[in-house]
């Protein structure tokens, strides 16, 4: 889908947007496709194009220590006897060479913990790498001396998720994190102090399609629950109030109007807050 700006929504009629490798409805968050096929070749020649194609490996990564460049010995089960032991020798030997030093192997360690985490919260590959750059600053600026190691790696990925406007609440993360709220909380506010994150609050618009399929509501209440998210956001009822918390009220309040059955306690388990949040939100919105 080339020109998604002349294609509207099947479902809500609305505009589509191109996010990164997948076609978005911008009023009600429908993915209408994903997988864009990489049309580019898949190795690259060094000599003659048709007698010698050499494969260039994988391409570069901020997600690993050595950028991806380091070489593997494999396994095979061809090699039998004293050969077998000897690969085995050497490939013992090659790994405790790739890393050199103990900041290194800390290096490691937190990347490991941040691919796992971004695995696990589904977040895009652009989140992965920014949180593995946060944590290489954080490491280079002596964040890290006597403090979690789990923990850094979880606040890396909060504050990114923070930075590029990524709707990840703070129990989520901690819901697969190694770390604890106390010492994911005590990393990004180091974070946020050294290294001054471009951090601001939330638009709760952020999250409302996730909540929304969650719930499983109509198109109709989800588009009213955008508009009154926004005016939410732009009169500043939404200002010093959890981002999450707004989000599920105005559509508990949009569900409330147009009759459609859902209750305070769905709407907060979803959101990770209280039935008093979603009560009292419900009623400033009304009013």
């Amino acid at each position: 889908m080339s020109t998604t700006t002349r294609q509207h929504c099947p479902e809500c009629d609305g505009r589509l947007r191109n996010a990164r490798a997948e076609t978005v409805c911008s009023e009600c968050g429908l993915v209408v496709s994903e997988g864009e096929l990489d049309r580019g070749p898949e190795w690259r020649s060094f000599a003659n194009d048709e007698t010698n194609p050499e494969r260039c490996g994988a391409p570069l990564t901020r997600s690993r220590h050595d950028r991806g460049l380091s070489t593997e010995i494999g396994r095979s089960t061809r090699l039998k006897g004293r050969k077998r032991r000897q690969v085995a020798r050497m490939r013992k030997q090659h790994n405790r060479a790739r890393i050199s030093s103990k900041r290194e192997r800390n290096q490691v360690y937190g990347f490991t913990e941040i691919r796992r985490l971004t695995g696990q919260l589904e977040l895009p590959e652009t989140v992965r790498d920014r949180a593995c750059v946060l944590f290489e600053s954080a490491q280079e600026a002596d964040l890290l001396q006597g403090r979690c190691i789990e923990g850094f790696a979880a606040a890396a990925v909060y504050a990114v998720c923070r930075t590029a406007s990524v709707s990840r609440t703070l129990d989520e993360i901690v819901a697969v994190a190694s770390a604890d709220d106390a010492e994911l909380k005590v990393a990004y506010g180091a974070l946020n102090r050294e290294l001054e994150l471009p951090t601001g609050p939330i638009d709760p618009t952020e999250y409302l399609a996730r909540f929304a399929s969650k719930l499983d509501v109509p198109i109709d209440v989800e588009r009213a629950a955008r508009q009154l998210a926004t005016d939410a956001h732009e009169s500043g009822l939404a200002t010093g109030r959890n981002p999450s918390g707004v989000a599920a009220a105005c559509l508990y309040t949009a569900a409330r109007e147009a009759s459609y059955d859902l209750t305070q306690a769905a709407a907060a388990d979803v959101a990770g807050v209280s039935a008093v949040t979603i009560r009292n939100t419900f009623q400033d919105l009304r009013s």
